[in-house]
């Protein structure tokens, strides 16, 4: 099958072409930028040529739902799938609230659950970092979260007077040498030290000796390059799950 599946996330919304679990093309937009007439606009444009067979979507800003299901409507002409607990996933949720599990925390499972099997962990790197687990019985069971490298950023820059914004990429040195740098390695180094303890906690939770890890989100590659751990990097992990859903689902 194919689809139009859309992430709308905290600060920007992913948008893409699934075609069997595979996106051909993909685009995104800035949350601040997401008019309804500029949504409608970068819709036409991804959809091209391409037939298909409805959308779906993944999100956890939901004043701009609407916003979305009508361009959606007017550009695809089926009605869209707006991800919850209620439709079919393809996994148990094992979870005394499961209406307050973020969209994308499901999706991300799905995946997973698909892409790698069970038991697993899978860590998104967004605006928040994110830990999602599976147990070895394909159920949701629950999560970890803790703020995001932007939001460690933009904190210390906010809340002291000297400290610059720094942007997280390049080379990291192992000693600081500058202010820019100390925070570089501050930001790796202390986000490898949550990734080690949230899987070495997990996997003492569950009771198992080896688990299977994901990660996906902006940041990821960058934190987690030259890192002897063995997770699996796949920056479409969320657009790929909702292409499973999507086909769950019709």
């Amino acid at each position: 099958m194919k689809c139009l599946v859309v992430d709308i996330g905290n600060t920007s919304t992913s948008l893409g072409i699934a075609d069997n679990h595979t996106i051909v093309t993909q685009a995104r937009i800035k949350k601040s930028d997401s008019t309804y007439t500029a949504v409608k606009d970068l819709i036409i444009d991804l959809k091209g040529d391409h037939s298909l067979d409805g959308s779906i979507v993944a999100s956890v800003v939901p004043n701009l739902n609407d916003r979305w299901a009508r361009a959606l409507k007017c550009t695809i002409n089926n009605d869209t799938i707006f991800v919850s607990h209620k439709i079919k996933l393809g996994i148990e949720i094992d979870y005394p609230n499961p209406e307050s599990i973020g969209a994308d925390r499901l999706v991300n499972a799905v995946a997973a659950s698909n892409l790698y099997g069970c038991p697993a962990i899978v860590a998104d790197f967004g605006t928040a970092l994110t830990f999602d687990i599976l147990s070895s019985d394909n159920k949701y069971i629950g999560g970890i979260i803790t703020p995001g490298l932007p939001l460690m950023t933009d904190y210390l820059h906010e809340k002291t007077a000297l400290l610059p914004h720094v942007e997280l990429k390049g080379d990291v040195p192992p000693i600081g040498k500058s202010t820019e740098d100390a925070i570089k390695i501050g930001a790796t180094v202390g986000y490898r030290g949550i990734l080690r303890e949230t899987v070495t906690h997990l996997k003492k939770v569950l009771g198992v000796d080896t688990i299977n890890l994901a990660a996906t989100g902006g940041y990821a590659s960058w934190v987690l390059e030259g890192l002897d751990m063995p997770f699996v990097l796949e920056n479409d992990l969320t657009l790929i799950g909702l292409s499973y859903i999507f086909e769950l689902n019709n």
